[in-house]
C-alpha cells in the first residue's frame, strides 16, 4: 500500500513512536545507513530524502559514515546527511567491531575522527569488539576525545569544524586538542592498574 520502501518505513516507525508516547530517545536504522550504500551519494538518494520528510522530528538516526566501517569522519559529511536527514544524525561506530571478522581484535585508540564533530551529532554509539576485557582501551581513548571534544565545544575556534589535525598520530598534539598517542598512553597506564588489581583479588 506504500509508493516506497522509505514511506513504508517511516510510517512504520512514526506509529511505533507515538504509540510509546514520543520517548526522548527513539532509534531509527535506515536501510541506506552509510554513503556508500546511499544512490548515488547520501545527499541525493531519495530514500533519504523521503525519511527526512516523512520522519517525525524527534526519531533519531543512525548512521555509520562513509561506510560500515569508516576510518574516518568529517564535520563536511555529516553536514550532507544533516542536510538530508533534517536532523543531527546519530553516528553507530563500527571502527572496533569485530563481530565480521573474530580472528581480529582492535586495541588502538580511537582515532580517525575530526575535531569539532560534536555540534553535527545528536549522539555517539561506539559496536566494541566481541570480547569484553579487550574493550578498554576504545571505551577509555573515546572518553578523552570526548572530553577533548566537550572542552572544544566551550572555546570553539573557526577551524574547529574542518580541521583534521587529530585523524591521525603524524602531527604532535595541540593544547586542548585530542591526541590519539596520548590518550593510548594514558589508557594503558590505567589498563595496566586495572590487571594488577584484579590480579591482587582472592580467588584470581
Amino acid at each position: 500500500i506504500f509508493p516506497s520502501l522509505a514511506q513504508a518505513q517511516a510510517s512504520v516507525a512514526n506509529e511505533v513512536y507515538q504509540e510509546l508516547g514520543q520517548p526522548s530517545v527513539f532509534l531509527f536504522c535506515p536501510t541506506e545507513y552509510c554513503s556508500s550504500l546511499c544512490s548515488p551519494s547520501p545527499s541525493q538518494s531519495r530514500y533519504l530524502l523521503t525519511l527526512g520528510q516523512e520522519l517525525l522530528p524527534g526519531i533519531g538516526v543512525i548512521w555509520t559514515g562513509p561506510k560500515v566501517v569508516s576510518q574516518e569522519l568529517s564535520a563536511t559529511l555529516l553536514e550532507e546527511v544533516e542536510g538530508v536527514l533534517r536532523r543531527c544524525p546519530i553516528i553507530w561506530d563500527n571502527l572496533y567491531a569485530n563481530d565480521y571478522d573474530c580472528r581480529r581484535v582492535f586495541l588502538g585508540p580511537y582515532t580517525g575522527r575530526a575535531p569539532g564533530l560534536m555540534p553535527r551529532l545528536c549522539g555517539l554509539l561506539l559496536n566494541p569488539n566481541c570480547e569484553l576485557q579487550a574493550n578498554f582501551i576504545p571505551i577509555h581513548t573515546l572518553g578523552s576525545w570526548f572530553q577533548s571534544e566537550l572542552g572544544s565545544c566551550a572555546h570553539p575556534d573557526d577551524t574547529g569544524m574542518e580541521t583534521a589535525a587529530a585523524l591521525g598520530d603524524s602531527q604532535g598534539p595541540q593544547e586542548g586538542s585530542y591526541s590519539p598517542q596520548e590518550a593510548l598512553e594514558l589508557a594503558l597506564v590505567d589498563w595496566v592498574a586495572e590487571i594488577n588489581q584484579q590480579a591482587l583479588e582472592p580467588g584470581r
